[in-house]
């Protein structure tokens, strides 16, 4: 079932297993059910530390990975395949004894955390997002034995998918209720957990000493920032709700020099792994609120929404943008529930039903694209009277039987039953004919919005809300760069964004060793 360089990789990675793990395995007939067995025998058959154990679970195919004659577990209702792989292999190694590289503060935290959490992810194999998370609770069950968790492949289990409405991956459930949408890691999930956490860790950060520079943003802009301070060997700091930005949220690299091809959250884990290299101070899962400017002690001020302000010499902006919305009535109330912005986590769990896709770029007739494969039939909606996809990308969407495109369509609402996503309204532009659409998701494609809304009045914007720089990434406020998808730079793209990130680092440096208290810092 596995290629032989992967069996072998595997095995060299089971070699750090300490402690004896049993795969405790709950079978019926299924093709499904096959394919696991057969990679559980597989597993087991590459380290002697490892037995397997058979279950009875209600859930079926699924397993446990039990370290054995204790409570410490992690559960997959799925053949974690895919980008769950990783997920598998670190379940292995953790519950095997091999150390959960988390943050020891966080850790702590877990450990101390009072009551019995039962959580259910619902994930697709397909997704990029749901990784982190899976991998967040599995780590949190690893050191707390009272939280148990089990990752669920929803294309697997329709049943409960169909049964609770999920129409978005990843889905959380705690103790059978909901409990949040979208990736987390631990300090995201922590701070759903201990209500004490964000004051102490606001407290925490408010007593942080000055950055030489601090960086708002985790994205290859940010990343490469930091890498380029951090080697002038002053004190450097990164803020960031999570590490990677929206490369967290690319499935396919073919673009960046030298890397013929590799997935967002690959390039993303590398990047941390080389700004940590370099000891500059992560201070994650956190979002910037304001924009403060220089004080009598020269220092300005990045206030978060947690209540901290971090205080810096210089600062380099690179918050990037998000997925821009339509805003038309229905969106926000469906979103999740019909409405979804990630063909590629999303797309699974709309097999064989009927969906749109609004916006006729590049992103747009890709996932048209992606999504003609698992869904009935894809419906595109152009505001323009035309496509604006590379040629190539059109030619391909026409050669699909299952694809319409409908040009010089408004769309004007999304429909519902107050439950889910049952359709769309629609304008006919021009003619200012009105039409319904019958589907089951609508995938929203219109591009980014920078999110730069905390900065009005602290920085000049444009019209469309980018921070203006000039060429060496200066803002209108004195010691303050930017760079990547959230400034004026006119191209979008990951390497223009790291070359400008590391433009904007050695700026702000320059910014510091001709000014007295910069060079008074950095001296």
């Amino acid at each position: 079932m596995l290629e032989q360089d992967l069996k072998d990789q595997l095995a060299g990675y089971l070699e750090r297993v300490q402690a004896p793990i049993e795969l405790v395995a709950s079978l019926d007939d299924s093709p499904a059910a096959r394919e696991l067995d057969a990679l559980l025998d597989e597993i087991a058959a590459l380290s002697p530390k490892i037995t397997r154990v058979a279950g009875d679970d209600a859930r079926k195919p699924s397993f446990l990975i039990r370290r054995a004659g204790t409570d410490v577990q992690v559960g997959f209702a799925a053949v974690p395949l895919g980008h769950e792989f990783t997920s598998l292999v670190l379940a292995l190694l953790q519950v095997g004894g091999h150390p959960v590289k988390i943050d020891e503060a966080l850790a702590a935290q877990v450990r101390a955390l009072d009551g019995d959490y039962r959580f259910e992810t619902y994930m697709s194999l397909h997704c990029q997002s749901c990784p982190d998370t899976i991998q967040a609770l599995n780590a949190m069950s690893v050191l707390n034995p009272r939280i148990r968790h089990v990752a669920i492949d929803g294309a697997l289990f329709r049943d409960e998918v169909e049964a609770r409405q999920i129409l978005s991956v990843p889905t959380v459930y705690l103790n059978g209720q909901p409990f949040e949408n979208g990736r987390m890691g631990v300090e995201q999930i922590l701070a759903r957990l201990d209500t004490g956490a964000a004051a102490r860790t606001a407290a925490a950060l408010a007593e942080r000493a000055p950055y030489d520079m601090l960086i708002v943003g985790g994205g290859p802009a940010g990343a490469a920032a930091a890498i380029y301070a951090a080697r002038k060997g002053i004190r450097t700091g990164l803020v960031a709700e999570r590490f990677g930005g929206q490369v967290l949220d690319t499935l396919a690299i073919e673009n960046f020099p030298s890397v013929e091809y590799t997935e967002g959250p690959k390039l993303a884990a590398a990047l941390e792994a080389h700004v940590r290299q370099y000891g500059v101070d992560l201070v994650t899962a956190q979002v910037a609120r304001a924009l403060h400017p220089a004080g009598d002690d020269g220092l300005l001020g990045i206030e978060l929404e947690s209540g901290a302000t971090l205080r810096a010499r210089s600062v380099v902006l690179a918050p990037g943008a998000r997925w821009r919305q339509t805003g038309v009535p229905g969106e926000a109330e469906y979103r999740t529930r019909g409405v979804t912005y990630c063909p590629h986590c999303d797309g699974p769990l709309f097999k064989g039903k009927p969906v749109a896709v609004i916006g006729g770029g590049n992103s747009g007739v890709e996932a048209a694209i992606d999504l003609a494969g698992v869904a009935s039939e894809v419906t595109l909606l152009e505001y323009e009277g035309k496509l604006r996809a590379d040629e190539v990308l059109q030619r391909k969407l026409r050669s699909l039987p299952n694809v319409r495109v409908l040009v010089n369509a408004q769309t004007t609402e999304m429909l519902g039953d107050g439950q889910r996503l049952t359709g769309l309204r629609w304008l006919e532009r021009g003619t200012a004919l009105r039409h319904e659409l019958a589907v089951d998701g609508v995938f929203v494609q219109i591009g980014l919005l920078p999110n730069t809304e905390w900065l009005k009045g602290a920085v000049k914007l444009s019209a469309r809300g980018e921070i203006v720089i000039d060429d060496r990434g200066q803002t209108s406020l004195p010691g303050v760069f930017a760079a990547g998808d959230a400034t004026t730079e006119p191209y979008k793209q990951i390497v223009v964004a790291m070359g400008a990130g590391s433009t904007a680092a050695l700026s702000a440096f320059d910014y510091l060793i001709r000014t007295p208290a910069g060079a008074a810092q950095a001296a």
